[in-house]
């Protein structure tokens, strides 16, 4: 196993990380190292393999998608991060600092004022009003009551609630109820958020919604934020990079647009296969750097296709700018439309 990566880039680092379910666990270990399958594992010890040997470098301000299907692993290996769950073998390491050296006084102040979850079933207080619920974490910290509600109220406002501080629960729509668990969790001001299904419990349009907020929140607040999920349309449309796990261990993990169009295995494979590819693919990845006549249109080379096709209508390229708005390049339609028919699966 490799050394852990403690580069001051990365919120967290995971290494060798391998969580197997069962009274035996070291020897059921002992067997998958040895080179035995998941499968071969649980037929010979009844023993559950939930991650299997996973390593993943997940840098400070980027939203890291990790997507699989039901039982791949992925709400296993997030719960690991919090260190909900023990590993059986691997080093876990967030902001520096080894969470499994961690005392329990440690570890309650680690989960009190560095990290931060969002739940798929929203997991609000039922009895509690809505500023309520998003001040509970600052409550638990010890923050006073003018603070906390102040806090609060700026997290409601933010996440598009206004109005609804004395609302109960019961009260709102799911996808209101998920911008309280998202203002709840913002309100922690914790470096790094956790998304767990976040926003799979949600109608296609709200769901759609929460995933533009989230960006666009983002852009502003720069958090780490580690999203399960099992679509891979959400997890190429939010994440900077996705790994994907099946059966407890990661099959790739790279860019949207790596994923998309250097699939690793057939497994994912499957998975691109139906995808819209307009959206993964980035600017950045198809682009004619150098210098070009300055166009009226322009887009940042980090937008997608998908944001790049519509302006095509009145013009034959498009302006690509960096950070600063300075034009870097150009794209064209033509290679717009070469990258995506490349790509197709046959």
């Amino acid at each position: 196993m490799n050394a852990i990566d403690t580069r001051q880039d990365l919120a967290i680092a995971m290494r060798g990380v391998t969580k197997i379910f069962g009274e035996d666990a070291p020897g059921a270990l002992a067997l998958l190292q040895s080179g035995k399958s998941k499968a071969d594992v649980q037929a010979e010890t009844n023993h559950v393999v939930g991650l299997d040997n996973v390593s993943l470098d997940i840098a400070k301000g980027q939203i890291f998608v990790v997507m699989g299907l039901s039982g791949s692993g992925k709400s296993t290996l997030i719960r690991h991060v919090n260190r909900l769950i023990e590993p059986t073998a691997g080093e876990i390491v967030v902001n520096g600092t080894d969470v499994l050296k961690m005392s329990l006084d440690e570890l309650r102040t680690y989960r009190r004022t560095q990290i931060a979850m969002v739940f798929q079933k929203f997991g609000l207080l039922p009895h509690r009003s809505v500023i309520d619920n998003v001040a509970y974490g600052l409550e638990v910290r010890g923050v006073g009551k003018d603070e906390r509600l102040k806090e609060a109220a700026k997290w409601i406002e933010i996440v598009g609630l206004s109005g609804y501080e004395q609302s109960q629960p019961r009260q709102l729509s799911g996808g209101q109820q998920q911008r309280v668990g998202l203002a709840r969790a913002l309100a922690m001001d914790t470096d790094i958020i956790l998304m767990d299904e976040a926003f799979s419990a949600l109608d296609p349009l709200i769901r759609s919604g929460m995933q533009d907020q989230l960006i666009e929140l983002q852009k502003s607040l720069g958090k780490t934020i580690l999203f399960i999920t099992h679509d891979f349309d959400e997890a190429l449309k939010i994440g900077d990079r996705i790994a994907v796990l099946k059966d407890g261990a990661v099959q790739q993990e790279g860019k949207p647009e790596d994923i998309v169009l250097r699939p690793a295995t057939p497994h994912i494979e499957e998975f691109v296969r139906d995808v819209n590819k307009a959206r993964a693919i980035h600017v950045r990845s198809i682009m004619e750097r150098g210098e070009h006549e300055i166009c009226a249109q322009a887009v940042s080379k980090d937008a997608r296709c998908e944001d790049v096709l519509p302006l095509f209508a009145e013009n034959q390229w498009v302006g690509v700018v960096d950070e600063a708005g300075q034009q870097i390049g150009r794209v064209t339609a033509k290679q717009v439309i070469r990258a995506l028919a490349r790509y197709t699966p046959s």
